[in-house]
């Protein structure tokens, strides 16, 4: 069995450029790591294979396209062990953009944009309380995001992965 990856200084420098900017060149990423450009590729490569990195993405501006309604969404369900079947309905809800099973009262918890409140209560009433084993649900609307960030690499003192400076 191989070992697993260790996350050294200098993968947690690479992490924290493309948490902050995921468009960085690699060039530019090595010229402040102070190594070579195929030594950051090869980094991220292993990385990648690892699961430490699972990809990159564009972040859109929800109210950029109209969408100017942000809301959280607690669901309860009637039959916990149905949670696969309810999940498997709200990945089909465009609207709902993360989905999470949590603990206490409701058993998932969704964040959802819309474009009004109208629409907000369209997709509670005739999406969200039509899937079969929703029992009920408890919407919070967002006033402000106040701010959002990715995890910070650096302060991380144990990342699920043993690294150089942990042991």
């Amino acid at each position: 069995m191989n070992s697993p990856y260790r996350v050294d200084q200098t993968d947690k420098q690479i992490l924290a450029y493309l948490v902050k900017d995921a468009r960085m060149s690699y060039s530019e990423i090595a010229r402040q790591c102070g190594v070579s450009s195929a030594a950051i590729h090869q980094r991220v490569r292993k990385m990648e294979s690892c699961g430490i990195i699972t990809g990159s993405r564009l972040l859109v501006k929800p109210s950029t396209l109209g969408l100017n309604v942000c809301a959280f969404i607690s669901i309860a369900l009637s039959e916990n062990n149905k949670y696969s079947e309810v999940i498997a309905a709200l990945k089909k809800v465009p609207e709902i953009v993360e989905c999470h099973f949590i603990t206490g009262r409701a058993s998932l918890f969704t964040k959802v944009y819309c474009f009004n409140n109208d629409h907000l209560m369209e997709v509670i009433l005739n999406t969200i309380q039509r899937i079969p084993y929703v029992q009920s649900t408890d919407t919070m609307i967002s006033l402000d995001e106040a701010f959002e960030r990715q995890v910070w690499v650096m302060e991380y003192q144990y990342t699920g992965f043993k690294t150089e400076d942990s042991e």
